[in-house]
């Protein structure tokens, strides 16, 4: 009786183990049903719509218990077939603790590496662009991109040069936090570039007037920062209350991740969501967002009224 007893648990600690590894998030569901890509307008090249953002929590310094524990966090995202890691020179030391990763983990194929040049960072952009290089153990980068417009006739001229010579991929502009959007504007109409980083979430939605039908317009990628708000907007949901129904049933929210994620990324214009976490709970939340099916135009409104009245 207690072996066939034995046997009956180990069946259902069997089953239970098994069971996880199909749950909503987890990677060996990611294998199965891979992340939702969009194509690049400069190429055609698909791109996960969930990449990792590293601003603030990646600046950890050499401490050994935080470099392996951000390990972890992109050890998780790759194996949710996660592309696109952005840093900057400065997040401080974010650049040096993906590299650290990227060391320990190797370079996976699916890894696109988006950096950041500005002033005063210190040295010439090409300058800036090998150093960042170095600090995160790779040839070359996908992007390189202008922070925050600073110096960008400068910069951009030498950019367009790497780029031609194959030095880099694409090159691109970055905003956050709403500022500057009136240059930005002007930059993204007059000159070639293929990406255009700025903010933007379901509540701070200034950018659909005009910058991301301009962004459609001209063919140039989109990539939103602040996803959450710089995660007061995530935090505030999850004290409130579940998802609503409607939003399950609809486009497959369970979280308020999926929730905020998805409204973002299923916008025509936007072709990748850059959320910042340390914990790899929280990755394979930001993850599952990046799964079909995506809300409809209709639903994305829905979502954005029911934020609204909160």
């Amino acid at each position: 009786m207690t072996d066939r007893c034995n046997r009956r648990q180990a069946l259902k600690l069997l089953g239970a183990g098994l069971a996880s590894l199909w749950l909503p998030g987890s990677p060996l569901m990611a294998a199965s049903n891979p992340l939702f890509k969009k194509s690049i307008p400069a190429s055609g090249e698909q791109l996960p719509v969930i990449g990792l953002g590293t601003w603030r929590t990646f600046n950890v310094g050499d401490d050994p218990k935080l470099l392996d524990a951000r390990t972890k966090v992109v050890e998780a995202f790759f194996q949710h077939g996660g592309g696109l890691i952005d840093s900057s020179p400065m997040y401080g030391s974010a650049p040096d603790v993906i590299g650290y990763a990227l060391k320990k983990l190797g370079k996976p194929d699916s890894l696109f590496s988006a950096e950041k040049v500005w002033s005063p960072a210190g040295g010439t952009a090409r300058e800036q662009v090998a150093q960042l290089a170095e600090r995160w153990g790779i040839q070359e980068f996908d992007l390189v991109q202008i922070h925050n417009l600073n110096d960008w006739r400068e910069h951009l001229a030498a950019l367009r040069e790497m780029k031609a010579a194959g030095k880099i991929r694409y090159i691109g502009i970055t905003t956050s936090h709403g500022r500057r959007h009136r240059e930005f504007e002007q930059v993204m109409a007059s000159e070639d570039i293929d990406f255009a980083q700025l903010t933007y979430n379901i509540t701070h939605r200034e950018v659909e007037a005009r910058l991301l039908p301009l962004a459609r317009e001209r063919g140039i990628a989109v990539i939103a920062n602040r996803p959450y708000d710089g995660g007061n907007l995530i935090k505030g949901l999850k004290r409130r209350e579940k998802v609503p129904e409607w939003s399950t049933e609809e486009c497959g929210c369970r979280t308020w991740a999926d929730f905020l994620l998805k409204f973002i990324v299923s916008h025509p214009a936007v072709h990748c969501a850059i959320p910042a976490t340390t914990k790899v709970e929280h990755l394979n939340e930001n993850m599952r967002a990046g799964h079909t099916p995506m809300p409809s135009a209709d639903c994305r409104q829905r979502m954005a009224r029911y934020i609204e009245s909160l």
